[in-house]
């Protein structure tokens, strides 16, 4: 096999931890196409396979932007791609477990296809651990990059073209901030737009500050530019994305964040603003304030909690309590009553005793959430967490995410029984995949509702009344 350490250093969770001072570069024109790779894929597709957060699916928008620049079109089935692409995620162990399951199976493909470019990226490329497991065992993919050089994307698949070895490209620096990117939007009516990059928080299970970097801010003009564009080609909403917004702009502004970003994204007319992920600490009264007095912010947040007990959120290093989290959740729920909340929630953490959990419990309870994405612990490589004691068995984990979950589906159904009757404003999306005589879409609370319509209204937003309430989905029909 190649010695690749001549020119690549794997990347190293415990260089990671020391975030450098020295200036992030804003970048308009990093990005550009060889001579000779303009036009290299007409009459060829790509396919891209994603897992993971909101994040991959954007990174994922711009690799199919940049391959759709080279003349590549989006095949529907893998089997009839040029260039696949994995864009992977590193959060858990099962998500891990399914992209080397992929991996597998493409190495089948790859034998009646022997021209196919086969390329790994995304978090699981950042970690030095996945990298040298692949050098080892997969020698049927072509190409390694990670999250911080996507916009070399068409050096790297030139030198796997012509290279008969693994091109491997990962740079363990976090990136500068690169804009000026092409795209190839998911969805017709609705975006995500990036508003910073990785995480400074350091929570003590989580992978991501590692693999995707300190914690970088778009520049606010690059930003209301964007959305200004996406209201202009006709999009209804966006989600302002980051590993936790609520950091947005403390890196480059002194007296501009994320309460001043939303206030501004606010006034460029686009209809609907989400945003993901807020940490509970940083939580500002003036997001609070920003959400409750503009119309087109909608009333949904994710919180993520992860824990109700003090003890567990300390050895997790969420840097709040319990009290501190509940003391914001009221907050919110005073100033902004019809306010929605979904939350994450792990399981099973280290040294988790019966008691610790049923805190969990009775904060949920409490809460009463309208979704909760929930979890058994998951240890990843290289985490202080990892290191620690992991004395739950398998059963008792098993068991109180059972009861959890239990708990959700009521909380769930009995939140969404307040829209029986009632009228909502729906973004139409287009028609259920289940049934294609319905329309589905969301309503300003990020409920998901299917009702039969008007299939010219597609894109548009509705007024739909609610005839029947299921614990995920609510169904209805257009009124006029």
């Amino acid at each position: 096999m190649k010695d690749y350490s001549e020119y690549f250093k794997a990347p190293s969770l415990k260089e990671a931890r020391h975030r450098g001072k020295d200036d992030i570069h804003h970048i308009d024109d990093a990005y550009e196409i060889p001579a000779d790779m303009v036009g290299i894929g007409k009459g060829q597709k790509y396919y891209i396979q994603t897992y993971g957060c909101q994040a991959n699916e954007r990174d994922s928008e711009t690799l199919a932007g940049i391959l759709e620049s080279m003349g590549y079109e989006e095949a529907t089935d893998i089997k009839e791609a040029q260039v696949v692409l994995l864009n992977t995620c590193a959060i858990r162990e099962n998500a891990e477990e399914k992209v080397f399951g992929k991996i597998g199976y493409l190495k089948n493909l790859k034998r009646t296809h022997p021209d196919l470019i086969f390329g790994v990226c995304g978090c699981m490329t950042q970690e030095e651990v996945v990298v040298k497991k692949i050098l080892e065992k997969y020698p049927q993919i072509d190409l390694i990059f990670g999250t911080h050089n996507i916009h070399r994307l068409p050096v790297l698949l030139k030198q796997a073209m012509l290279e008969k070895e693994m091109v491997l490209e990962v740079w363990s620096k976090e990136g500068d901030v690169i804009e000026n990117l092409p795209s190839h939007r998911a969805h017709r009516y609705k975006a995500w737009v990036n508003i910073m990059y990785g995480c400074d928080k350091f929570c003590t299970y989580c992978i991501v500050p590692y693999t995707r970097g300190k914690e970088r801010s778009r520049l606010k003009e690059e930003i209301l530019e964007e959305v200004n564009e996406l209201v202009q080609q006709g999009y209804k909403e966006i989600t302002l994305l980051g590993q936790n917004v609520n950091s947005y702009g403390h890196d480059i502004y002194d007296d501009y964040n994320f309460a001043s970003l939303l206030h501004d994204v606010s006034l460029t007319g686009i209809d609907r603003i989400r945003f993901t992920t807020s940490h509970p600490w940083e939580f500002s009264d003036d997001m609070i304030e920003a959400i409750a007095t503009h119309d087109n912010i909608m009333p949904a947040i994710h919180l993520p909690v992860q824990s109700g007990n003090t003890e567990i959120l300390k050895k997790m290093g969420r840097r709040y309590t319990r009290e501190d989290y509940l003391t914001l959740f009221d907050k919110i729920k005073v100033r902004i009553p019809d306010c929605t909340i979904t939350t994450d929630i792990i399981v099973g953490f280290p040294g988790e005793t019966d008691e610790q959990f049923e805190d969990t419990m009775s904060l949920y309870e409490h809460c009463s959430y309208d979704l909760a994405y929930t979890f058994i612990y998951s240890p990843r490589d290289g985490t202080p967490a990892a290191k620690m004691k992991d004395d739950i068995d398998k059963h008792t984990k098993e068991q109180r995410l059972y009861r959890l979950n239990d708990l959700v589906t009521e909380k769930a159904y009995q939140n969404n029984l307040i829209y029986q009757d009632q009228i909502v404003e729906v973004l139409v999306e287009g028609t259920s995949k289940r049934d294609d005589t319905m329309l589905t879409g969301y309503t300003k609370h990020q409920k998901l509702v299917n009702f039969k319509g008007n299939n010219d209204h597609i894109g548009q937003i509705v007024k739909v009344k609610i005839t029947e309430v299921k614990t995920w989905a609510l169904k209805g029909e257009e009124v006029e």
